[in-house]
């Protein structure tokens, strides 16, 4: 039976939440324990971050209520609207939340003192053949990884044949252009594409072929832009947008922790 549906024997002898006299069932909890990560075998963790985070949402949808606040929802997403309760908490908290936006001299000082944090993403132009191969299929895989060997040592004994190879022998449509790839940023690739990048640093053809779940890969980049560190004024907003939010989870955990210093509640642990 789906664990939404019923509390499990881990779970049912737990103590059900109980916020300025309103109860949070057991059943309740339990459902939304299923947004809370845990280890495995111990479901109470899961079941006291579920329970806190009711007894934060009961709360604010009590001070909503007692506040007179009519809900008007708004949509929340492609598809999507709040639902009544949803409104009425932002609304609250819209009400209630409101810090100052940073100035320039912060945000100037924020840059000045995490320049690393504010740099450009590197770019590469790479090219690659592809000996494809399924995942799981230890057959193919070899026979894959000995064709990608064999063309990079061709091209090792060869660099200006890597376009004819690309376009004779490789298993991704970029043969047609003789393996190029195009302007890669990361994130543009799989993660095993992307680090075996990042290995070859520079301008250069991969030590060895690279394994992906797509096959084997001879890899080569034919320029690389590194980071850099990017201007106060490219960056300005995003600092602002940042301490922004920032500074509004703060004053949101100053308001509940307020709430939660005024109210009666048992079986949730919501101590600062």
């Amino acid at each position: 039976m789906p664990a939404r549906q019923s509390v499990s024997m881990a779970t049912q002898f737990l103590p059900e939440v109980v916020v300025n006299g309103e109860t949070i069932g057991r059943a309740a909890i339990a459902a939304e324990a299923q947004n809370h990560p845990a280890p495995k075998g111990k479901p109470g963790i899961a079941w006291r971050k579920a329970a806190n985070a009711l007894a934060i949402r009961t709360l604010l949808l009590q001070e909503a209520k007692r506040r007179g606040i009519a809900a008007a929802p708004v949509p929340s997403g492609p598809g999507r609207r709040e639902t009544d309760e949803e409104a009425m908490i932002r609304q609250l908290l819209e009400a209630e939340i409101m810090p100052e936006p940073p100035g320039d001299d912060a945000l100037l000082a924020e840059w000045r003192a995490n320049p690393k944090r504010y740099r450009s993403q590197p770019l590469w132009k790479v090219s690659h053949i592809l000996a494809a191969c399924a995942v799981g299929d230890g057959s193919a895989d070899a026979a894959a990884k000995e064709k990608a060997e064999a063309l990079r040592q061709r091209i090792r004994e060869d660099p200006a044949a890597f376009e004819a190879l690309a376009a004779a022998h490789s298993d991704c449509p970029s043969k047609t252009a003789g393996g190029a790839l195009g302007q890669l940023r990361p994130g543009d690739v799989v993660p095993e594409f992307e680090r075996a990048l990042r290995a070859i640093g520079g301008c250069g053809i991969a030590e060895a072929p690279v394994r992906t779940r797509h096959g084997w890969h001879v890899v080569r980049i034919d320029a690389y832009e590194p980071p850099r560190a990017l201007p106060f004024a490219a960056v300005r907003d995003r600092i602002s947008e940042a301490m922004e939010k920032a500074a509004w989870a703060r004053e949101s955990k100053r308001f509940v922790d307020r709430l939660v210093a005024n109210s009666e509640i048992t079986g949730a642990d919501l101590g600062s």
